[in-house]
């Protein structure tokens, strides 16, 4: 609940300050622009696609093909796929600049730079049979988007690119979905060569977050406050562009850093605060009531499992209890790299993690970090990204620049 009513509390306080005499720093074009305009505004080039899910979703997909300054080699690249976590979008990926953007640095490094969505995020809103505002496109959850959306993804990009195999970047919840999709379909974990996970979200036994807290309110009351179909942190443009503005007055940096990042922190003067207003675009997004359901389900059961549809279960899974997801079975060869100070995704649930999962070749952790460092830490290039361009060169036997 705190951090909705943060939400509110920043958005009157950009109104009373529209009377401030101190002078707001100019708005970054990038903060009104979708990804592809992104990725076109910093000279790189793009290609949109829509992956159809087979229960009918529309995907969008970016692909940065080759780097800015690589355009003349044809020669087959390895192909990354970067996901997501909850609540945002891909456009996180690009927000830095392109010295500090994960998609931008994979693509100077030479890779062939897949960016996804998942549905009901902001650029994926779109189904074959079902509109927007029907309750039953909101029928979904991260079991959804593991066992639907990640498939049809990395088989769009194998099949687009000839490649066997992909790298799957996975952030936060995109960690989640991974584990899950990797451990119940061995045919799909098959075509990821290595799985690097950022901030990775298991069970949040000891999560601190205002989002963890939200979890043990009763599911009537989540309904009550959320709605019944979705949660969308700024529902139109309007309340976005204020908030945008709100983000672009320099005066007003740590309190907008704060509210941006209060779900699961940035270590502090770890953020370039002349971005602020691109993150504030592109970080508070939209999911189902139903995913919130789920994960708070899975903080009270202290369980990662099948949605739990109570007297329902029996009809639904032929058990009273949901199953739970194995993922322990995973095989996918995985990195992991945590924060040593994230609220979210906590030393000790990730250290948890690391116990079950059965195939980890690397492990690193970030002592000062928390939560949202990984997209947009100033030191996230020196901690993670160059490490990470790194090991895909050396795996693919790739000459190092």
């Amino acid at each position: 609940m705190r951090w909705l009513l943060a939400t509110a509390i920043l958005i009157l306080g950009f109104i009373h300050s529209e009377q401030s005499p101190m002078k707001a720093r100019k708005a970054n074009p990038e903060a009104f622009m979708n990804i592809s305009e992104i990725i076109h505004y910093e000279h790189y080039p793009n290609e949109e696609y829509e992956v159809l899910t087979d229960d009918g979703y529309y995907l969008i997909v970016n692909r940065i093909p080759h780097g800015r300054e690589n355009s003349d080699n044809t020669a087959p690249k390895p192909a990354v796929l970067l996901v997501p976590g909850i609540l945002t979008n891909s456009a996180t990926w690009v927000a830095n600049m392109p010295n500090n953007s994960l998609g931008f640095i994979l693509a100077d490094a030479g890779f062939d730079v897949w960016m996804a969505n998942n549905r009901g995020s902001r650029w994926c809103r779109k189904h074959q049979n079902l509109s927007l505002d029907q309750k039953e496109f909101w029928n979904f959850s991260f079991h959804e988007m593991a066992m639907n959306d990640l498939p049809a993804i990395i088989n769009f990009i194998l099949d687009k690119t000839g490649r066997e195999q992909i790298y799957y970047v996975g952030y936060s919840q995109s960690a989640t979905i991974a584990f899950i999709a990797f451990s119940a379909m061995p045919n799909l974990a098959q075509k990821v060569k290595i799985f690097f996970a950022l901030g990775p979200v298991y069970l949040l036994n000891n999560n601190e977050s205002p989002f963890g807290k939200m979890a043990y309110m009763p599911a009537s009351l989540i309904k009550a406050v959320v709605g019944m179909k979705h949660f969308c942190i700024m529902p139109t443009n309007g309340s976005r562009n204020s908030v945008i503005k709100f983000c672009s007055k320099g005066f007003l940096d740590k309190i907008c850093s704060k509210v941006l990042f209060m779900s699961g922190g940035i270590g502090e003067n770890n953020v370039n605060m002349s971005r602020l207003d691109v993150y504030a675009s592109h970080v508070p997004g939209c999911t189902s009531l139903k995913n919130l359901l789920h994960w708070s389900q899975v903080i009270r059961s202290k369980e990662l499992k099948l949605f739990d549809y109570g007297p329902k279960n029996l009809d639904t899974y032929n058990q009273t209890t949901p199953p739970l997801y194995k993922i322990q079975e995973m095989k996918v060869p995985t990195v992991v790299w945590s924060g040593g100070k994230d609220i979210m995704a906590s030393p000790k649930d990730t250290e948890f993690l690391l116990s079950v999962l059965g195939n980890v070749i690397y492990y690193k952790e970030i002592p000062h970090w928390m939560h949202y460092d990984f997209l947009f830490g100033l030191d996230a290039r020196q901690q993670v990204y160059d490490e990470l361009v790194t090991m895909i060169r050396q795996i693919d036997l790739i000459p190092m620049k």
